[in-house]
């Protein structure tokens, strides 16, 4: 008898101490993580292997024990199923979770934002920081001849494919990817009343582009853009050079502040609308959105000249005759003196 009850408290002592085990397991895989339960960001390189994505995760505090870990990445075949891509991990996923979503490749896209862009070598910087190519391969997309060509677009109009916005995309998207989506950005603002607008006032969407760089560079003041897009229209519909400041400082390399001297008007350079007639090869940044905008819907006036105003407030003066105009820039050009500016 004492046998007996000696084998029956064995064995609820070992159903117990299953159970306990059991317990405990299952809490490992199916309860919730480890560490602070906020979201954390967890970026797989592409080739990663599944040791290197196991760091990262204990680097992150979503795993604190590796070997059960890397027993249930075995058991879900994860170990050859690793996908690269950037994952938020909710705060207490548990480990079971983690892998499914893991060897799902379901990535959370990252918001991409550029503005304020001179260049093609700014913009692959600027998108560099916040994909996994890098600056370098990015350039090398966006200036390949091939890949220029083949968008109908030359050196000097690739930067006109852009648009400054916020975009949402994946962190693993390739250069060709992330050009190839650009373009679609590209048609998507092209629509059909845009095109329209562009063939009212005669110019083609690169052109409108072109032209709203320049606008763009004139004056920061949105409310004053269609303004001074409606003198450079005038100017282009009576066949007079565009005499514009921003694509002589474009061909110079000089700075948005310089002042631009007699000196500087005879550059030989198709960036000199002094010396060109009609618009030059390419925009001479990247317009934002607005100012293209603005280029399509110009005000509409018969003034043939602007200067800034005296007043340096970012604002201009416009004028209709070269007289006029002459007098705003005498103005203008005492106030430069009066602070010092003289380049």
């Amino acid at each position: 008898m004492k046998r007996w009850r000696i084998a029956l408290i064995g064995a609820l002592v070992l159903m117990l101490l299953a159970g306990a085990i059991g317990y405990g397991m299952w809490r490992k895989l199916f309860g919730r993580g480890p560490g602070p339960q906020v979201d954390r960001e967890l970026l797989i390189p592409t080739g990663a292997d599944m040791e290197q994505v196991l760091d990262s995760l204990v680097a992150a505090g979503l795993v604190t024990d590796r070997a059960t870990f890397r027993w249930l990445a075995g058991r879900k075949r994860y170990t050859a199923r690793v996908k690269p891509g950037r994952y938020v991990v909710a705060g207490g996923t548990s480990l079971n979770a983690l892998i499914d979503r893991l060897r799902s490749g379901e990535q959370d896209p990252v918001r991409i934002t550029f503005t304020n862009i001179r260049t093609l070598p700014q913009l692959a910087g600027q998108v560099a920081r916040q994909v996994e190519a890098d600056s370098v391969a990015l350039l090398q997309a966006m200036t390949d001849p091939g890949t220029i060509a083949g968008l109908g677009l030359s050196p000097e109009t690739m930067i006109g494919l852009f648009l400054p916005n916020t975009y949402e995309v994946w962190w693993t998207e390739t250069p060709g990817a992330f050009i190839k989506r650009m373009k679609r950005e590209h048609e998507r603002f092209w629509d059909p009343q845009r095109m329209d607008k562009a063939r009212t006032i005669g110019l083609s969407p690169m052109e409108v582009s072109i032209l709203a760089s320049i606008v763009q560079a004139e004056t920061a003041k949105m409310d004053e853009a269609p303004m001074i897009a409606g003198v450079y229209l005038n100017r282009l519909r009576i066949g007079m050079p565009l005499q514009a400041d921003p694509t002589l400082k474009f061909a110079l390399g000089l700075d948005s502040v310089n002042r631009v001297l007699d000196v500087d008007k005879r550059v030989d350079s198709p960036y000199n609308t002094y010396t060109h007639k009609g618009l030059p090869p390419g925009p001479i940044n990247m317009p934002e959105p607005g100012f293209i905008d603005a280029v399509l819907n110009p005000a509409r006036h018969d003034h043939l000249y602007f200067c800034a105003r005296e007043t340096l407030d970012g604002y201009s003066n416009f004028a209709r005759t070269y007289e006029q105009h002459l007098v705003n820039a005498r103005r203008y050009q005492r106030a430069l003196n009066a602070r010092g500016i003289y380049r």
